[in-house]
C-alpha cells in the first residue's frame, strides 16, 4: 500500500469501486490517508461479481452499473423509521402509484404509518416501469435500559461446578444467574459467543470462530437435566460415562490441567445418543415437532452439515463435488441416507434451545432487569455449517480482518467469510433477520462484537497478506434498523462492541438507534487534549462499562504488571522489557493517582503504597459507579483476583486461549461452589451494592 493519490479518486476503477460500496482508500489516523492497491480493488469487485480485471472490463462494468443505478425506480431494501414513509420515495417519479403488503397480511395505499415489520412495497411509475422492494419498518430507537443495573460477564466453559463434565455448561449458567440476581442484587449475566463450533480434534476453541451462530453449540448440554435421561436403559454404560465425566471435572478442578473441550463432547455426544434412542413422550414429541416447523429448513442444513461432517470430515470444500452444495440432489439423497443422524443433530438443537430458555426464565425468576446477555460473534467459519448453506450470501475468496493501525502493523485477518452486501439487500436481510430472531429468543440483551462491522468490513483476498485488503461499505441503516426490529420484538437491548478504531459518525448514529456502547476503564482517556484518563463525569451514559474484557489482561494482572511479563515470556513485545514495564507502570499509576484524588481507594493515607490490590480493584469498580454508564459489568475473573487472560490476541499454541477454568490469584481453579462462598467476590460485589461505598 502507498500513499493515497487524490487524482485516483476519478479513475474509471475508482468510480465502479464506489458505486458498489468497495473503498479505494483509508485512513488509519486523522492525519493520513491510505491507498488500497489496484489489485486489492479488483479483488474484492470479483467477489461480488464484477469483472474489473481489464481497463475494457471496467468501463463496461462502470457503465452497466450507471445505468442500473439511473433507471432503477427502488433499491432492493428501503427503510422507513417510526412509521414515517421510506426516504426513497422521494426520488420516485411524480404520479407513481405506491401499494404495501404488510407483513401482517394487509394491503396498504401508503408507506406511513406502517406497523413494524418487512413488508413488500411495490412501485408502478407513470410510464409503466415496476419495481418491488423489501421495506423494513422499525421503531425510531431502541429504549434505554429502565434502571442503572451492574453485573458478571463470564466465559461459561471457564465456569465450572460439581455437576458439570470438564467444562461449564448451561446447568450453570442457570445456577449463577439464580445466584447473581438472588444473592448479589446483579441485574444482568453476560456469557461469551455459545454458537456451534466446527467439530474435530483438536476443535478451535475459539467462540469467535464458530461453525454456526444461528444455533448453540450442544457441548453445553447438562446433560442430566434432559427429561429424557432417567430413562436411559443402557445404566451401566450410562454409569461409566459419569465416573468418566467426574474424572474429567477433578482433572481441572483438583489438578489444575486445561479444560479440554474435544473430551467433554466426546462423554456427552456418547451420553446424548443413549438418551436419542429413549422415545419421546406424546407431550415432548408435540413439541419437538413444532420447533422443527418453526425453524424450517435452516434446521434442516444444519443438521445435515453435521451429519456430513461426520461421514466426510468438519470442511465441507473437501467433501465430494455434489455434497458441496446444500440444494444439490446429492446431498438430497445423503439426507435421507443419514437421516437418523440428522435427527440427532435436530434433536440436540432442540434441547440446547430449552437449556438457553431455562436460563434466561430463571435470571428473570431471580429478579433480574436485564437477564443473560448473549454475544454475536463477528462471522462464522469458513468450513462450517453456515458457509456451506449460505455460500449465495458469502463472498468467496474473501476474509474479514483489520487493516494495519497502530496496533497492529502487519493488520489481521480472522479468517471469516464476510457476507455480501448486494446479496443481503436482495433478500431483505433475511439471513440476519433470521439468525438475530434465535439468538434475541433467550436474551435480555445482545451484545454485538465489532458493531463497526454493521457499517463497513475490511475484506483480504484469500491468500493475500491483510494488508492487501481494503474496507467494504453495508448498507448501515438497513442493518440497524433489522437490529433495531428484531431487538425491539424480543423486548431486548443491544450492545455494541466499539472499541479501538471507529469511523467518523458511528457511534453517533448508533447512539441515535438506541444501540449502547462498550467502555473499558484503561481505554477511556482524553485523547484530544491531556491523553490523561476521563473523569467519570465525561464517560457516557448509553454503554456498559467495565474494567476489562477477554482479550485483555485481567485488572489484577494489569495493576500488578503481571501481564507485561506474560507477554515477555512470550516473546510478544514491540519494545524492550523495560520500556514496556515502565510505559505500563505509568498508565497504571495515572489512574490509581486519580482513583485516590476522587477518594475511592480506601484504606490508603496520602498513597496507594498500603493499599492491597484487592482495594486497588474494589476502587476501580467504585470508579465505574462514578460515571453515568446504564450497566457497569464486573468481569467475574477479577472478583477472585484471577492473574490470567482468557484469550492472549497474536498467540495460538503458545498460551491456553479460551481453556482456563477461573482460577484465584494463586492460579487454583475456582468453581461455582467457591464462588458462592468467596469472602473477597462478595466484598467487591458489597461495592456495587453501595454496602462497602
Amino acid at each position: 500500500m502507498t500513499s493515497a493519490d487524490p487524482a485516483r479518486d476519478g479513475t474509471p476503477l475508482a468510480r465502479l469501486a464506489a458505486l458498489h460500496g468497495v473503498a479505494t482508500s483509508y485512513r488509519p489516523s486523522a492525519d493520513r490517508t491510505v491507498a488500497a492497491s489496484d489489485t486489492a480493488v479488483t479483488a474484492v469487485l470479483a467477489a461480488l461479481g464484477v469483472d474489473a480485471g481489464t481497463p475494457d472490463a471496467v468501463r463496461q462494468a462502470l457503465t452497466a452499473r450507471e445505468t442500473e443505478l439511473r433507471e432503477r425506480l427502488l433499491p432492493p431494501t428501503v427503510v422507513c423509521w417510526g412509521g414515517r414513509a421510506p426516504a426513497a420515495l422521494a426520488a420516485l417519479p411524480d404520479g407513481s402509484r405506491v401499494t404495501v403488503e404488510t407483513e401482517q397480511g394487509e394491503t396498504r395505499a401508503s408507506a406511513e404509518q406502517l406497523p413494524p415489520g418487512v413488508h413488500a412495497l411495490h412501485v408502478t411509475a407513470p410510464d409503466g416501469r415496476t419495481a418491488r422492494a423489501h421495506l423494513i419498518a422499525a421503531p425510531a430507537r431502541l429504549p434505554v435500559p429502565p434502571a442503572r443495573s451492574y453485573g458478571l460477564l463470564v466465559q461459561l466453559y471457564s465456569l465450572l461446578s460439581q455437576r458439570s463434565w470438564g467444562m461449564g455448561d448451561l446447568g450453570d449458567l442457570a445456577e449463577v444467574t439464580a445466584w447473581a440476581g438472588r444473592a448479589l442484587g446483579a441485574g444482568f449475566v453476560q456469557v461469551n459467543p455459545l454458537h456451534a463450533a466446527v467439530p474435530g480434534v483438536p476443535t478451535d476453541p475459539s467462540p469467535y470462530r464458530p461453525s454456526s451462530r444461528r444455533f448453540p453449540d450442544p457441548v453445553h448440554l447438562r446433560v442430566e437435566d434432559v427429561p429424557e435421561f432417567p430413562y436411559v436403559e443402557d445404566r451401566t454404560r450410562l454409569r461409566t460415562l459419569l465416573e468418566r465425566a467426574a474424572r474429567l471435572r477433578e482433572s481441572v478442578v483438583d489438578k489444575g490441567e486445561l479444560i479440554d473441550r474435544d473430551a467433554v463432547w466426546e462423554l456427552k455426544r456418547e451420553a446424548l445418543e443413549l438418551v436419542h434412542a429413549v422415545p419421546l413422550g406424546p407431550g415432548r414429541r408435540a413439541a419437538y415437532a413444532d420447533f422443527l416447523a418453526q425453524e424450517g429448513e435452516v434446521l434442516e442444513d444444519y443438521a445435515t452439515w453435521c451429519a456430513l461432517a461426520e461421514a466426510y470430515g468438519a470442511d465441507w470444500h473437501s467433501w465430494p463435488p455434489g455434497l458441496r452444495d446444500p440444494r444439490s440432489p446429492e446431498t438430497a439423497r445423503a439426507r435421507t441416507e443419514l437421516m437418523e443422524r440428522v435427527d440427532f443433530h435436530s434433536r440436540l438443537a432442540w434441547l440446547t434451545d430449552a437449556q438457553l430458555g431455562t436460563a434466561q426464565r430463571t435470571a428473570r425468576d431471580a429478579g433480574m432487569a436485564v437477564g443473560l446477555i448473549h454475544d454475536l460473534a463477528v462471522g462464522v467459519h469458513p468450513g462450517g455449517a453456515d458457509a456451506w448453506a449460505q455460500q449465495e450470501h458469502l463472498a468467496a475468496g474473501m476474509s474479514v480482518g483489520a487493516p494495519p493501525d497502530a496496533f497492529n502493523a502487519r493488520g489481521q485477518d480472522w479468517g471469516l467469510p464476510p457476507w455480501r452486501p448486494d446479496r443481503l439487500a436482495a433478500s431483505g436481510y433475511a439471513p440476519f433477520r433470521r439468525l438475530l430472531r434465535a439468538l434475541l429468543r433467550h436474551a435480555g440483551a445482545l451484545r454485538i462484537d465489532h458493531v463497526m462491522g454493521l457499517f463497513r468490513l475490511w475484506w483480504v483476498p484469500q491468500g493475500e497478506p491483510p494488508t492487501e485488503g481494503t474496507y467494504v461499505r453495508y448498507d448501515a441503516e438497513a442493518m440497524l434498523a433489522v437490529l433495531v426490529l428484531e431487538a425491539s420484538r424480543a423486548g431486548s437491548l443491544v450492545i455494541g462492541e466499539d472499541l479501538g478504531t471507529v469511523e467518523p459518525g458511528v457511534r453517533g448514529t448508533l447512539h441515535e438507534r438506541g444501540v449502547l456502547g462498550t467502555s473499558v476503564l484503561w481505554f477511556e482517556r482524553d485523547w484530544e487534549d491531556t491523553g490523561k484518563p476521563l473523569p467519570p463525569e465525561r464517560w457516557r451514559a448509553d454503554c456498559l462499562a467495565t474494567a476489562t474484557t477477554h482479550d485483555l489482561p485481567s485488572t489484577a494482572a494489569r495493576l500488578t504488571g503481571e501481564h507485561v511479563e506474560l507477554r515477555d515470556r512470550l516473546g510478544l513485545l514491540t519494545r524492550p522489557l523495560d520500556q514496556e514495564r515502565a510505559a505500563a507502570a505509568t498508565d497504571t499509576g495515572e489512574w490509581l493517582a486519580l482513583l485516590s484524588r476522587l477518594g475511592l481507594l480506601k484504606g490508603g493515607s496520602g498513597g496507594v503504597s498500603v493499599v492491597s490490590e484487592e482495594m486497588e480493584i474494589q476502587a476501580v469498580h467504585r470508579f465505574l459507579l462514578r460515571t453515568p454508564a446504564r450497566l457497569i459489568g464486573v468481569w467475574l475473573p477479577d472478583a477472585v483476583g484471577d492473574r490470567r487472560p482468557q484469550n492472549l490476541p497474536g498467540t495460538w499454541d503458545e498460551y491456553p486461549n479460551w481453556r482456563l477454568p477461573i482460577a484465584d490469584a494463586e492460579g487454583q481453579p475456582v468453581t461455582l461452589e467457591d464462588l458462592a462462598a468467596s469472602p473477597r467476590l462478595h466484598a467487591l460485589m458489597g461495592v456495587l451494592r453501595g454496602r462497602a461505598g
